[in-house]
């Protein structure tokens, strides 16, 4: 069952909506144990204090900030619960946006948010009106010992929150977007056009995988059973000289090799086969 990240309120004007907020995604990945080589004992991390010269425990640990070398102030967890924000227990909205304005570079983790019982006739007139506007809710919520900016979005009749980066978290990199002083000649252009048309589709997530994951789950499965795994074949790819002729022959082949939109179930079954034992070992 879904564990609950955050509860509390969405307020705008005079119209507070009780809510829960739920994690919407998380990466998955094969984890792996630090083993010690000689007996593959899983190895043991310890806090080993250098001045008492001695292993601590997790009780003894508080926290401290370095404003200058070799200088800490301490500070206790009581102390930050009693300066944060209200918006740790209130979600303001403090402004509404065109959601086609948000650059995807600042959207950070997603959130379901669900409304307590009281509140679920505020909640569908909240989503109705967005959906109808097109536009997107831009609040504040603190948790984890940090504010966020969030931006909260109608999604399949329910309510999208989304963790925003500030704006001095966005990097700059030298030289990105610096190529407005090279020319491309129209028939260029229109023939990548046509590779493009050639290779548009509807989004599906379905039919996306992690090639990578599932060969490690292959080879796991592959040792536990005494077997090998051929190694996959590297793929070289030589600098375009004629660009006409590279799109027109991409044209010519179909474009560029499409990949299987789904794997078959019983692959996806043999390649979820060692999930089992993964989380016993955890």
């Amino acid at each position: 069952m879904a564990s609950t990240i955050w509860k509390g309120y969405v307020t705008f004007g005079l119209i507070s909506i009780p809510v829960r907020i739920f994690a919407a995604a998380r990466s998955e990945r094969v984890s792996f144990h630090q083993v010690h080589e000689v007996c593959h004992s899983r190895i043991k991390q310890q806090l080993y204090c250098p001045t008492c010269e001695r292993v601590v425990e997790r009780s003894e640990l508080t926290k401290g900030y370095e404003p200058e070398k070799n200088t800490l102030i301490l500070v206790e967890d009581e102390e930050l619960q009693e300066i944060a924000p209200s918006s740790k227990e209130t979600m303001d909205i403090l402004e509404f946006v065109k959601l086609a304005e948000i650059d995807p570079l600042y959207f950070d983790a997603s959130y379901y948010v669900l409304p307590e019982d009281a509140g679920r006739r505020a909640y569908q007139l909240l989503v109705e009106t967005m959906e109808k506007s097109g536009y997107a809710a831009m609040a504040k919520l603190a948790m984890y010992q940090r504010e966020y900016t969030v931006a909260i979005r109608p999604r399949k009749n329910g309510l999208t929150l989304h963790t925003i980066y500030y704006a001095d978290e966005v990097r700059e990199v030298p030289g990105y977007g610096a190529t407005t002083d090279i020319e491309v000649k129209p028939q260029e252009v229109k023939l990548a056009e046509q590779l493009v048309e050639s290779l548009a589709a509807h989004f599906d997530p379905e039919k996306y995988h992690d090639e990578y994951r599932t060969r490690v789950l292959q080879l796991i499965e592959a040792k536990s059973e005494g077997k090998t795994v051929q190694a996959t074949p590297g793929k070289k790819l030589a600098p375009v000289i004629d660009l006409m002729a590279a799109l027109q022959r991409s044209l010519e082949q179909g474009g560029p090799e499409r990949k299987p939109a789904a794997t078959t179930a019983g692959q996806r079954t043999k390649a979820a086969a060692p999930r089992k034992s993964r989380s016993a070992a955890q």
